[in-house]
C-alpha cells in the first residue's frame, strides 16, 4: 500500500513541476488525436451527409456495415494499417512505419466509421426534411448538402468530440503502428501500459490523472453545449 501513496504523491510532483518528458507525451497525445478527429470529421461528415440525403436500395446494409465498421477492435485496425504500412506493405515506400504520422492514420481508421455511422443515422432521419426545405428555396444540391450540416451543426459537434474521446483513450492500434519509441511516438495510453508492466507507477499515475481530466474537460464541454443548446 505504501508504494501506491508514494506514486500518487510522485505523480503530483511530476505534473506540477512541468516535467518535459510527461507534458511532451500529453503534448503528442493531443497533436495524434486531434489531427485525426479533424481530418476524419473534414472527410465523413460531409460525404455522409451526402449519401443520408439519398434514398437507395442498399440503405439497410450500409447501415450495417458502418455499425459494423464503428465496434471493429483497435488492434484488428492497428493490424491492417501496419500490414499497408509494413516494408512488403502497398505503402511502404513512404517509410511511415513506427512514427507520429503512422498513428494519426491508425486513429483516422478508427474513428471514422464511428463519425459516418452517426452522421449518416441522424441525415437520414432529419436532413432530408431540412433538405426538402432547401430545394423549395432553390437550392442545388451542394447547397442543400452544405445547409443540411449547418442546421445539424450541434449533433456533429457532438458526434466529434466522442470520436475524439475514443481516439486519444486508443491502445491497440497506436502500439502497433507507433512502437511505443521514446521522445518519437509514446502516448498517455501507450505509455500507461509500458509503465505498469514495468512497475513504474509514479508517471502513470501522473499520465492517468492527466487523461481524466481530459475526460472531464470534454465531458463537461459537451454537458455545457447540450444545455445551451436546449435553452435555445
Amino acid at each position: 500500500m505504501d508504494y501506491i501513496i508514494a506514486g500518487f504523491w510522485k505523480a503530483l510532483e511530476l505534473i506540477f513541476s512541468g516535467d518535459a518528458e510527461l507534458w511532451g507525451i500529453v503534448g503528442l497525445s493531443l497533436r495524434v488525436s486531434g489531427s485525426a478527429i479533424v481530418i476524419a470529421a473534414l472527410v465523413m461528415v460531409p460525404l455522409f451527409t451526402f449519401i443520408g440525403l439519398r434514398a437507395f436500395r442498399g440503405e439497410r446494409v450500409l447501415s450495417r456495415v458502418l455499425n459494423a465498421l464503428m465496434s471493429m477492435p483497435s488492434v484488428v485496425v492497428g493490424l491492417l494499417v501496419s500490414v499497408c504500412l509494413s516494408r512488403r506493405g502497398p505503402f511502404a515506400e513512404l517509410q511511415l512505419m513506427y512514427t507520429a504520422t503512422a498513428m494519426i492514420i491508425a486513429q483516422v481508421v478508427l474513428v471514422s466509421p464511428l463519425i459516418a455511422c452517426l452522421t449518416y443515422e441522424l441525415v437520414k432521419h432529419r436532413g432530408r426534411e431540412i433538405q426538402k426545405l432547401g430545394q423549395t428555396l432553390g437550392a442545388s444540391r451542394m447547397q442543400s448538402t452544405f445547409m443540411v450540416i449547418s442546421e445539424l451543426k450541434s449533433e456533429l459537434f457532438i458526434y466529434t468530440v466522442n470520436g475524439f474521446s475514443r481516439a486519444i483513450s486508443e491502445v491497440g492500434a497506436v502500439m502497433m503502428v507507433g512502437g511505443n519509441i521514446k521522445g518519437h511516438t509514446r502516448v498517455i495510453t501507450t505509455t500507461i501500459s509500458m509503465l505498469n508492466s514495468m512497475g513504474d507507477y509514479a508517471m502513470a499515475f501522473a499520465l492517468g490523472m492527466i487523461l481524466i481530466v481530459i475526460s472531464l474537460i470534454i465531458n463537461s464541454v459537451l454537458y455545457t453545449y447540450k444545455e445551451k443548446r436546449d435553452d435555445v
